[in-house]
């Protein structure tokens, strides 16, 4: 590495290959990042980095866009060498790639929840402003949820946790994501939560749980529309009533077969004790039974009772099993209700403590929209904009087509026709309105179905709903973006807490990116040169672009290399005098930060 010193007096200028990451380990000072790592105690020796700042060189490799960790050391122009960066995120220097996977491999639990901890309450004073900003503007709060494969090799031992499950259009072994991220006025795109899931995980058992946690993260909630399921729990005490009747009728019935079984039994011992009894009697006195006989009327009744014994022993075990069907769907609707008292409990506590709800429209895929997640989301009070993953639901509507059924296009090769307020043959517990669309792909046409509850009247402006839905397209952006920029699809670590703090490293990073982006874009008196708008131009292209870098007390001066994309350009961040080394190789343009 090339190194331009001067007198101690004078700024000292160093070579960097990623002039981007001097520039975000500046806003990183700023924000607080490295300070609030450095706080965090954990159980590992120190010999030449501590471990706090081994990881912090971990997050700036995910800043870098680096695919492999050892490309921290490995790669055409090493992190670790670049003294610049580690001046720029107050280190002295940057740790050789393997202490840095020692460090991730040893993380506990409790201490990857600390940092976790630490990168949240970093990012929560922009998510409020976010927030609050969104409310304001346009009156609700959009979250859009998903889940996306992190494969590895289908060989590998060495990754815990892992399993086999669908990821695309293929079965691969490894780990399912499931993210939540909001709709923000400023930064386009904010991540609020991520959780990791053995990748046999599917979407429907997550939506809740991500919901929950969006929830616990924007400390914001809707109004929980417990009127909805006061309506369901007066219906499941009818029921529960109902079913009390039907168990109360069934073990009467038990008890009457039980006695019938008991009489008869004992009817047949009394009858066989009568007939060995006259048998004996008609052998001492030589006597000859006739048909008439009280021999022959004991005979007759033996016969009949044992005929009768095994019509009441399966009488009493059908009246066994029907009570115990009984009884089990009393013990599941008593449980039900019981969860249902419980829930209905929680939502008017949820609305007492909730002085001032939030209107929350959640986009999510048919993957989340099981009926019981449906019911589920409307009780909370969300909004929904989703599709039906019923073909149940899907045959029903295409059923009820007729030719003059009126189709409105919304989209190039896309039409919709709808029913407002509909449970589709009680299939929904609630009404929802509901549109099939119609595909056209070439000679083939596909259908499927979409579902919406809420304020909005998306019946009357079909186009507006589908555009609506599709606009979770959003978060799929932001997946891909984890993927291609920060190379997510390259999984660096195989401890288990490791690899949940590389999820949260790598949502962190998007929205870290974009905060530095607008404090950049906002501290310029002219237009930036750099296109702050594009993550990836910023991780792929300023992040690998080399500078001169000048520090002299609080100021930075980054001059661009003839050699890089943004030759002739320089960039100023802090205030203070500035007396640049001379001589001068050329004019400097200068940008205030």
């Amino acid at each position: 590495m090339d190194n331009q010193k001067t007198s101690p007096k004078a700024a000292r200028t160093t070579l960097t290959q990623h002039a981007m990451l001097v520039v975000w380990g500046l806003y990183a000072q700023q924000i607080g990042l490295m300070d609030r790592l450095m706080q965090i105690k954990l159980k590992q020796k120190s010999r030449f980095h501590q471990p706090q700042t081994k990881l912090l060189e971990f997050f700036v490799a995910m800043l870098a866009g680096l695919p492999h960790l050892q490309d921290v050391s490995r790669s055409a122009h090493p992190l670790d060498q670049d003294g610049a960066v580690a001046e720029a995120w107050k280190q002295p220097a940057w740790a050789d790639y393997s202490g840095v996977s020692r460090t991730m491999q040893q993380i506990s639990a409790a201490e990857a929840d600390a940092v976790i901890a630490a990168l949240e309450a970093i990012e929560q004073p922009f998510i409020e402003k976010e927030l609050a900003l969104a409310c304001q503007r346009s009156g609700h709060l959009v979250y859009d949820l998903d889940l996306t494969g992190r494969p590895v090799s289908s060989t590998s031992t060495s990754y815990p946790d892992t399993a086999f499950g669908y990821m695309g259009d293929t079965v691969s072994l490894g780990y399912q994501a499931a993210l939540v991220s909001m709709h923000s006025p400023s930064y386009g795109r904010l991540w609020l939560a991520n959780q990791l899931h053995p990748g046999d995980t599917v979407s429907v058992t997550e939506a809740q749980a991500l919901v929950r946690a969006a929830e616990r993260r924007t400390a914001l909630r809707p109004r929980r529309r417990v009127e909805q399921v006061a309506l369901r729990l007066q219906a499941a005490e009818v029921q529960c009533q109902m079913a009390l009747e039907r168990m109360t009728e069934s073990e009467d019935r038990l008890i009457a077969v039980k006695a019938q079984l008991q009489q008869t039994s004992t009817d047949l011992q009394s009858w066989r004790q009568q007939a060995y009894t006259f048998e004996a009697e008609y052998q001492r006195e030589q006597r000859q039974p006739t048909d008439h006989c009280k021999l022959a009327r004991a005979r007759r009744k033996v016969l009949t009772y044992q005929q009768r014994l095994p019509r009441c022993q399966a009488t009493l075990a059908t009246a066994e099993r029907r009570c115990q069907r009984h009884l089990a769907n009393l013990n599941e609707i008593e449980s039900n209700l019981e969860h249902l008292r419980s829930h209905h409990q929680q939502l008017e506590s949820d609305n007492v403590t909730n002085p001032h709800p939030v209107r929350v429209i959640l986009r999510i895929d048919a993957g989340f929209a099981s009926r019981e997640n449906i019911e589920w989301l409307i009780e909370m009070g969300y909004d929904i904009y989703t599709k039906s993953r019923s073909s149940t639901v899907r045959e029903a509507l295409q059923a009820s087509l007729s030719p003059e059924t009126l189709w409105q296009r919304v989209g190039g090769n896309a039409s919709l026709t709808a029913w407002p307020d509909t449970t589709v043959k009680d299939y929904f517990t609630y009404p929802l309105n509901v549109a099939l669309a119609h595909y056209q792909l070439g000679d083939a046409s596909r259908h499927s179905v979409l579902l919406h509850h809420g304020d909005d009247d998306v019946t009357n402006d079909l186009a507006a709903w589908f555009h609506t839905y599709n606009g979770r397209q959003t978060i799929e952006a932001g997946i891909k973006e984890g993927k291609s920029v920060f190379q997510m699809h390259h999984l660096k670590v195989r401890a288990s807490q490791a690899l949940r703090l590389q999820e949260h490293f790598a949502c962190f990073a998007a929205n870290f990116v974009r905060f530095a982006a607008s404090w950049l874009a906002s501290q310029q008196p002219q237009a930036a040169f750099v296109n702050t708008k594009s993550v990836k131009h910023m991780v792929q292209v300023c992040a690998h672009t080399s500078a001169w870098v000048t520090h002299h007390g609080d100021v930075w001066l980054l001059k661009f290399t003839d050699h890089s994309l943004y030759a002739g350009h320089s960039l100023r961040i802090g205030n203070g005098p500035f007396q640049l080394p001379l001589p001068l190789e050329r004019n400097f343009h200068f940008q205030h930060f």
